[in-house]
């Protein structure tokens, strides 16, 4: 009988994984027999995807479940010996997927450093420290090595037509964890081992100290020799060797001192290669005592933990919130746990890193952008193995934590922290709070200026509250002045862009020796380019803008796409010669400046100045070391600076900051004025901030000069809510692009007939933004303002995607791009 039964198939294992596309859905591959016991959750596998195009892919499950619809292929090869991310994690992509209407790809894409996602296109180079010792390596990575030591660069496809084997991810993985190879990516950043000079005692004074005095002997006639001498002695307590850059600051003098002293045998004077992420090599100190307000506060977020797993710590600027933060960190540490503090901006954050790495060193580790890929897996794995601290941006919410308990979201009002291009456009700060309910970890919210939503959210109960009014030390706040830019202009005392207020105060405070910072939230020497007789003015051959003027590079540029083009000696249009420029921006007020203030040094931080690595950072140290003046800036000056000898913080034009057409234009002028006027006095003594403006009646500017947060949001929330914005309502914006405007003008019909019916006044437009070409694509806007109900705001995504697949599916619309922003904002 047994003879006439279907026979029993084995069972055949699978794998679900993610592949770094926007694809829809997850892919299932076969895994064969000899890869069972290897293809294991969290690993990537090689595979292939398309037309034999290989890709790094990661396993989120194995199972025994074919696939319907298709015949799975199967994996090639695992690369991983052990898994590079955790399901905590994998459960945290999901959710960003979900609610930001994106694939589980895009957010595999943002998370993972470019060395963790190869591709078949992936092209290495031999790493320029690569000593040539062939000796050294196993045989594929000899035939890989010598091969490009001819070749110079290899793609994937073509290594493995060199080592005649399908896979090769594995060996390519194992290279560049011993930095044999590097990507091309990396070498396009120039990427270099950093290397420091450093300074000890050569032998024999080194191991006998008693002949010290020999050394001195030999420096006697040299004073400058004499002083790095005891110098170097001095650092080699704490730190041996002593790097040199201390001894040139400690004794006031250069490396031609050492290297005499190297000559005479002295001292042993060598240059070292030293990680990028090690962090702190100086000396730890101890955090200073806390304030009555600060113990306070402490307390009270620690009492607030009990129920809340998110307190807003509500501190105006100068209050010591960072201090707050110290005690907090170091309570978590003392547990074993994990700590993730959040910044905007990492190059902004200077002053901040310094301040932490001299109490934490090395525990604390630094993430961002500049990074190369190598130094980023290094840290990637860093913090899979449990490093304390670490300081970044909001991708720094998807490294590998193993033991989160603490996250610190510094100024979380600022908007760094919605993440604009490409998908995932995530809410680092949202994002933190959900994770932080995930694992079970207490998120403090850190401002002296909340958003509208978080001050909500914290006076509705559903975030704890913590308040700290004063600032440390008692210092007082400064004081605000507001002049009248209208009054000003009509009376003739408006000198450019500076009334006369203004520069009798600039100079008084100069006198003082004090220092003064500018605040103008646009860069660029002017912003307009015109004909005074037919009204042409310059724009952008790729975007509906206007041309910026650059004064030093002496071109009209694009803020939008990068395009600059020379200035024409005569209008294109009507050819009249009578081309002027209109406006300001930082570059313009520097050039000003100097006609003022000849004799002043005048510095400038904005987007152009501090593009270079370290330009940032040495723009601080020239102001904290008094080599600066006058600081004009962007808003960049208010990103949480402390320096103890500014006298006046000037705000150039608050008018531009409160025109601008968006519903959230009040609430960010307030906080750009209060933070950049934060910035005034500091340590020592009130500081003043004045306001220039030609409507000094307007709410908000009152607001600000009387420090009144609550009458600001309390005004501001009875508009949203008349107008049915956040608070109050959720947004999703969606983006129609396409390069012809006929093309997505059609597409917007048919777009809004697949959605009007089911959303109705919910919806609005389709409208040209503010903004209606960028970078040659044509854009169409809908703003969705939906009630604050969880099952409408699903539907509602649903409804948005399956609408933008049927789009694209149309004849002539497949090209059209459809960009899903959810908290657009």
């Amino acid at each position: 009988m047994d003879q006439h039964l279907h026979p029993v198939l084995s069972s055949k294992t699978y794998a679900t994984v993610i592949l770094p596309l926007a694809l829809q859905k997850e892919y299932t591959y076969f895994i064969p027999e000899f890869l069972l016991s290897e293809a294991t959750f969290g690993k990537r596998v090689e595979v292939v995807f398309g037309k034999n195009r290989r890709y790094t892919a990661l396993i989120i499950g194995v199972h025994e479940n074919a696939p319907q619809g298709y015949h799975p292929k199967s994996i090639l090869g695992v690369i991983d010996p052990i898994p590079i991310v955790t399901p905590d994690q994998i459960r945290f992509w999901r959710w960003i997927s979900s609610y930001y209407c994106c694939t589980l790809g895009e957010v595999m894409n943002a998370a993972l450093p470019a060395n963790l996602k190869l591709a078949s296109e992936t092209t290495v180079v031999l790493s320029p420290m690569f000593d040539g010792f062939y000796d050294q390596l196993i045989d594929n990575e000899y035939l890989v090595a010598e091969a490009l030591s001819i070749q110079n660069t290899l793609s994937i496809g073509e290594i493995q037509a060199i080592l005649d084997q399908k896979t090769v991810y594995p060996i390519i993985r194992s290279m560049l964890d011993k930095k044999l190879i590097y990507l091309v990516e990396d070498l396009v950043e120039k990427y270099k081992p950093k290397k420091v000079w450093f300074a000890r005692l050569a032998e024999p004074f080194a191991s006998q100290r008693e002949l010290l005095n020999d050394a001195f002997e030999l420096v006697a006639r040299s004073k400058r020799q004499t002083e790095a001498l005891m110098a170097l002695i001095q650092l080699a307590k704490k730190q041996n060797p002593v790097r040199a850059s201390d001894i040139y600051q400690k004794a006031g003098v250069d490396g031609s001192v050492l290297k005499a002293m190297a000559k005479k045998g002295i001292v042993d004077w060598f240059e070292a290669e030293v990680s990028r992420i090690a962090g702190y090599e100086d000396e730890v100190i101890e955090a200073q005592e806390l304030s009555a307000e600060q113990e306070q506060a402490l307390s009270e977020i620690h009492t607030q933990f009990e129920d809340k797993e998110v307190v807003l710590l509500h501190g105006v600027t100068g209050s010591g919130k960072t201090r707050v933060y110290v005690e907090l960190i170091k309570a978590a540490l003392k547990q074993g746990e994990q700590v993730l503090y959040l910044v905007p901006e990492i190059a902004l954050t200077t002053q901040l890193i310094r301040r932490l790495q001299k109490i934490f060193g090395d525990q604390i580790a630094v993430y961002h952008s500049r990074l190369n890929n190598n130094e980023r897996v290094e840290l990637w794995q860093a913090v899979g193995k449990d490093k304390p601290i670490v300081l970044g941006p909001r991708s720094a919410i998807f490294l590998p934590y193993q033991k989160l308990k603490l996250i610190i979201v510094d100024e979380e009002h600022d908007q760094s922290f919605k993440q604009q291009e490409p998908a995932p456009r995530y809410q680092g700060r949202d994002c933190a709070v959900f994770m932080a309910h995930m694992v079970g970890a207490k998120i403090v919210l850190g401002t002296a200026t909340p958003s509208v939503e978080t001050f909500s959210n914290a006076k509705g109960g559903k975030y704890g509250y913590v308040q700290m009014n004063q600032r440390f030390g008692g210092l007082e706040m400064p004081a605000w002045q507001v002049i009248d830019a209208k009054l000003a202009l009509k009376k003739q005392e408006l000198k450019n862009h500076f009334t006369q207020d203004l520069l009798n105060e600039i100079e008084a405070t100069l006198d003082r020796n004090e220092q003064v910072t500018l605040f103008q939230n646009r860069r660029g020497f002017a912003p307009s380019y015109q004909c005074a007789d037919c009204g042409w003015h310059a724009e952008c051959i790729h975007c509906d803008v206007t041309l910026t003027y650059h004064k030093f590079h002496d071109k009209l540029k694009c803020h939008y796409c990068g395009y600059s083009t020379a200035m024409p000696k005569a209008c294109p249009a009507c050819g009249s010669k009578q081309l002027t420029i209109k406006g300001f921006g930082t570059e313009k007020i520097e050039d000003e400046l100097k006609i003022f203030f000849p004799d002043k040094h005048i510095g400038r931080m904005d987007w152009d100045t501090v593009r270079r690595k370290e330009a940032h950072s040495k723009i601080i140290q020239a102001f904290e070391e008094k080599k600066m003046d006058i600081l004009v800036g962007t808003q960049m000056v208010t990103k949480g600076l402390d320096f103890d000898n500014v006298g006046l913080v000037g705000i150039l034009s608050a008018d531009q900051l409160l025109q601008f057409p968006d519903f959230r234009s009040s609430e960010r002028a307030f906080q750009l004025m209060t933070q950049v006027g934060g910035r005034a006095g500091r340590k020592f003594k009130q500081g003043k901030v004045m306001i220039q403006a030609f409507h000094t009646a307007h709410p908000v500017i009152q607001e600000v000069i009387s420090n009144d947060y609550n009458a600001f949001v309390q005004r501001e929330k009875e508009e949203r809510k008349a107008y049915r914005y956040p608070p109050y309502a959720r947004l999703i914006r969606v983006t129609l692009k396409h390069k012809k405007a006929p093309v997505v003008n059609e597409a917007a019909k048919l777009y809004h007939q697949m959605i009007r019916q089911p959303l109705g006044e919910r919806l609005k437009g389709p409208a040209v933004p503010m903004v209606g070409r960028v970078r040659s694509y044509f854009l169409l806007d809908f703003l969705i303002k939906l009630e604050r109900d969880t099952a409408v705001l699903n539907r509602t995504k649903q409804l948005l995607i399956d609408a933008s697949t049927d789009l694209r599916q149309k004849k002539g619309l497949s090209g059209v791009r459809v960009v899903i922003d959810v908290d657009p904002y």
